[in-house]
């Protein structure tokens, strides 16, 4: 059984660790507002653009002269997994519940016989697929050093990706990441960025009449749909990761509450114990004189 002295120190201890979740759920509280805030006024403009692009792509789809982000390369043997995680951990499921679904696609598609890239945003993502997808791993984009996620940021990355596939370097890409939905509920969700994905009940444009050609508005729309669809996902990560890290910090300040009412319990108890047992010695040397 422990010492006093070492119940003491571990109560100290266990006090001091939940002083700092708690600083650190409330400075996670205060961030996840601001992201929040941020993701959500971000999801009118990339629904409107995702809108004018399906009804323009829709329109356009089998085209010999649709953009190559649109029609893509012809094949579907080269994916690129673009998985979008944390740079700092302390944040529960978060970045466990991306790298999942993205290692499942990657051993779905291995599976099949095709072939698997994977770009990382995000130090945490790199850690854990790097224990078994290394050699798939072509490549990292580090935001440590961003304090608030930008267009710019999204941009950079969408250069990267744009690069890559026209080197011909992969004919799919997806994006990873986690859909904001409330502060305990961050949905794990892909999605196909190239080639575009127009969906079946997608509008047409026929009563519209375009100058320049809708192929060529297309050409210049799609990119920028690529990188607002990139940024809207580093928008949702950024607030679904304050959420995520404000319920785990909340649990763990509760779970050190409980720890120290039970240490403190020990203490009282063996405390009690030793004070009985030096008065039943006291008593008894008494009796021995």
């Amino acid at each position: 059984m422990p010492s006093l002295k070492d119940l003491k120190n571990r109560i100290a201890s266990v006090k001091s660790t939940r002083k700092i979740t708690k600083a650190m759920q409330m400075v996670a509280a205060a961030k996840l507002r601001r992201a929040q805030d941020a993701a959500e006024a971000a999801r009118p403009y990339a629904d409107k653009m995702a809108d004018v692009v399906n009804g323009l792509a829709a329109s356009v789809a089998g085209s010999e002269t649709a953009p190559k982000l649109l029609a893509g390369t012809g094949s579907e043997q080269t994916h690129l997994l673009v998985v979008m995680t944390a740079e700092r951990g302390l944040c529960g499921g978060f970045n466990s519940s991306i790298v999942k679904i993205a290692r499942y696609r990657a051993g779905k598609l291995l599976a099949e016989g095709k072939t698997v890239k994977i770009l990382t945003v995000g130090k945490k993502g790199r850690e854990q697929l790097k224990r078994d997808l290394a050699q798939h791993m072509v490549g990292h984009i580090d935001l440590s050093e961003v304090k608030r996620v930008g267009y710019e940021n999204a941009a950079d990355i969408s250069k990267k990706i744009f690069e890559m596939f026209d080197a011909g370097e992969f004919d799919v890409a997806t994006l990873f990441y986690n859909r904001f939905e409330s502060v305990i509920s961050q949905v794990p969700t892909p999605r196909q960025v190239i080639p575009a994905v127009v969906p079946e009940d997608a509008a047409t444009n026929a009563l519209y009449d375009y100058e320049p050609s809708e192929e060529a508005i297309l050409e210049d729309l799609l990119p920028r749909s690529v990188t607002t669809q990139i940024f809207t996902a580093l928008l949702e990560n950024a607030a679904s990761e304050q959420g995520a890290r404000m319920s785990a910090m909340d649990n763990a300040t509760r779970n050190a509450g409980d720890m120290i009412d039970k240490l403190t319990t020990v203490y009282n108890r063996s405390r009690q114990a030793a004070i009985t047992k030096e008065l039943i010695e006291i008593i008894s040397g008494a009796e021995a004189l």
